[in-house]
């Protein structure tokens, strides 16, 4: 597997850092139509695209604002700092139950995103005004009991984030205690990295061991 550099590329092969990238199968294409729209969108509102962990990251003045990507059940628009939108429709869901920061749009066919287009670029907006003003989204302690190395790891990948906040509980729960089991840092991390493609592919770690790729 090789992770997608190019954001144009995205769109054709996927993320490439699962191994459905580059094949049919690939989640890209069960959504490539509003994928497409969701980018016009996103581009009409001025930000600028790069590809950051495999899929297409917009940003102000070099700081994430918001990711365009494809999950198993819908594809999505991610901000960020969601949590600091003023979504006073409840538009915006969590990834997760515990989500802190990023809210999501999720679309699973192209007239729900051109019904919501005006009030898509709205958000839009103020997601930049957010980082215009230097905003950051205040932590609370995870009440989860999430190893210290999963955290470190969705910190520098919200696309991880993203996709193991879309499982199931009972997928999260059976990943937490398999990460958690190990005494030393570097088995879990190691642990971590090896479930890695399987969480961005939507399986669970019980889909993992019938595979036979443990």
């Amino acid at each position: 597997m090789k992770m997608n550099t190019s954001a144009d590329q995205y769109f054709i092969d996927g993320c490439g850092r699962c191994p459905l990238g580059g094949t049919p199968d690939c989640k890209v294409h069960h959504w490539t139509p509003a994928l497409k729209l969701l980018r016009k969108i996103v581009l009409d509102c001025g930000l600028s695209e790069e590809s950051k962990w495999g899929v297409p990251c917009y940003t102000f003045r070099d700081k994430n604002v918001l990711i365009v990507s494809a999950l198993k059940d819908y594809c999505c628009l991610s901000f960020f700092k969601g949590s600091l939108l003023n979504d006073q429709k409840n538009l915006l869901v969590k990834p997760g139950p515990n989500s802190q920061a990023a809210r999501l749009f999720k679309f699973t066919d192209t007239d729900e995103i051109i019904a919501m287009e005006s009030e898509l670029k709205a958000y839009i907006f103020e997601a930049i005004e957010i980082e215009r003003a230097g905003l950051h989204v205040t932590f609370k302690k995870n009440p989860e009991p999430i190893p210290y190395e999963l955290e470190v790891k969705f910190e520098e990948d919200p696309v991880l984030k993203t996709a193991f906040e879309a499982l199931t509980p009972g997928r999260q729960r059976g990943y937490l205690l398999y990460f958690s089991q190990p005494k030393q840092s570097k088995t879990k991390v190691s642990r971590i990295e090896k479930c890695v493609p399987m969480i961005l592919s939507g399986l669970g770690l019980h889909d993992k061991y019938k595979s036979g790729k443990m």
